[in-house]
């Protein structure tokens, strides 16, 4: 791998739930997380969020704003890269749509915001920290 990964998160609430992928592949298959992937040449990651959204969960939703970016660095045993993810977490609002899983994710649906505060579902890192920087957000006061 010569340079990281540019990749988006799509951050949808509706009501007190949040949705959720459980991913297929590695490094977090098996991890509930944000549905979302790759930005592609000339697609800003707004764009990508939508598009990534919409092609794994069949949710739409209209980009708001950038919530935080990510660094994801996995190492091998001996030290050597395996991954370099650089992750733009987008909130999104609902706009309609009831989610299915496809492409990459096992299952998608909403979870309760409270039940992934808990921490009682086996997460993808920061997946907890990006949902509070959602909470707090000016675009969606009262979403709770």
């Amino acid at each position: 791998m010569s340079r990281p990964a540019l990749a988006v998160l799509a951050v949808v609430l509706h009501g007190d739930q949040v949705l959720l992928v459980r991913r297929r592949n590695p490094p977090d298959a098996g991890l509930w997380g944000y549905p979302g992937g790759h930005v592609e040449a000339g697609e800003t990651a707004l764009a990508a969020a939508a598009r990534e959204l919409a092609e794994e969960t069949s949710v739409r939703a209209d980009p708001l704003e950038y919530l935080a970016n990510l660094d994801i660095i996995l190492r091998d045993a001996d030290g050597r890269l395996e991954h370099h993810f650089f992750l733009v977490a987008v909130l999104c609002r609902y706009r309609g749509g009831a989610p299915q899983a496809a492409d990459d994710a096992t299952h998608a649906a909403w979870i309760p915001v409270s039940l992934v505060l808990s921490g009682a579902l086996p997460m993808s890192r920061d997946v907890d920290r990006v949902l509070r920087r959602a909470l707090e957000s000016p675009q969606e006061p009262g979403w709770l």
